[in-house]
């Protein structure tokens, strides 16, 4: 059977029906993506005598597949209430064509590879830090988005752990580094996040989350969170000049993605409106890719 083909999954004698896309879409890839991104920025910030390529390849793919496992029980979790909602509804679970325990035991095994494969070929905080990220994520973020809408500032926490674990691959050891990227992701994703939740409000409130864009209709204490953690974004984007990490070639290319990434965030501020929320949205989903290319550009011509 080809991979293009579809699969039969049979369960408690249970049977649906799975494409290789629908596998894929449970590891939510954009996530995964720009997790693996931030956990690359981590490693070659953190190697200042020069990058080790096979430890940086078990890195990336460890962190990977543990980020992609997490995800698959997210969608394990939540499948009832995606079904609820019109922009997930679709989703492979809900849609029945993967059944949720398969999905879970799938979200299982790519957890156990990936912390499996940290653990010993690189080293075991790094491990520890992804298993960490994901029993956030799935133990304490995913059930917290029905009952509080400090849920977005929590779910920060696993989102910007791959940075740091990237660090720790490389160094064996937490340092100010580490922890300054981590104040970045952290940052960084509260005004990527509000911005999501504001274009699909509606989505979310049918859906039963208690998200801050539900109970703030008129925006006004979003549009303030999303400038507060956009400046906070800004000023640990350049501390790493500062800690004697990087040159001024990256303290003026962080400086100038900050302000690009500020312009869409202040035009919201204003508007309150789902064009300009949608702007957000796509600035931020550039924006690490953009500042790990900073790191490099920085590492290249320091």
């Amino acid at each position: 059977m080809s991979e293009n083909q579809s699969k039969t999954v049979v369960l408690d004698n249970k049977v649906a029906t799975a494409t290789w896309r629908d596998w894929f879409s449970l590891t939510k890839p954009e996530i995964t993506f720009l997790v693996t991104i931030s956990a690359l920025a981590g490693f070659i910030l953190a190697s200042e005598n020069g990058v080790d390529g096979w430890l940086l390849i078990w890195t990336l793919v460890g962190i990977s597949l543990t980020s992609a496992g997490g995800c698959a029980l997210n969608h394990y979790l939540e499948w009832e209430l995606d079904g609820l909602m019109k922009r997930t509804a679709y989703r492979p679970i809900p849609s029945g064509r993967i059944l949720p325990e398969t999905a879970k035991w799938f979200g299982v095994a790519l957890v156990v590879v990936g912390v499996g494969l940290l653990c010993p070929l690189t080293n075991p905080l790094t491990g520890v830090l992804a298993a960490a990220t994901v029993a956030l994520y799935v133990f304490v973020y995913t059930p917290m988005k029905r009952k509080s809408t400090l849920n977005t500032l929590v779910g920060t926490l696993p989102g910007a752990l791959p940075v740091l674990g990237g660090w720790t691959a490389a160094t064996g050891s937490v340092g100010a580094g580490g922890w300054v990227l981590f104040g970045v992701l952290l940052c960084w994703q509260m005004p990527h996040f509000y911005a999501l939740a504001w274009m699909y409000k509606k989505d979310y409130e049918k859906g039963g989350f208690a998200m801050l864009t539900v109970s703030d209709p008129e925006g006004t204490a979003t549009a303030q969170q999303m400038v507060f953690y956009t400046v906070g974004m800004i000023v640990c984007s350049i501390i790493p000049t500062f800690l004697g990490l990087s040159s001024w070639i990256y303290l003026i290319g962080a400086l100038a993605l900050g302000i690009w990434f500020m312009v869409p965030v202040l035009k919201f501020y204003f508007s309150r409106s789902v064009l300009h929320a949608r702007e957000v949205l796509k600035a931020s989903v550039m924006y690490i890719p953009l500042l790990l290319l900073a790191i490099i550009v920085d590492r290249l011509l320091a």
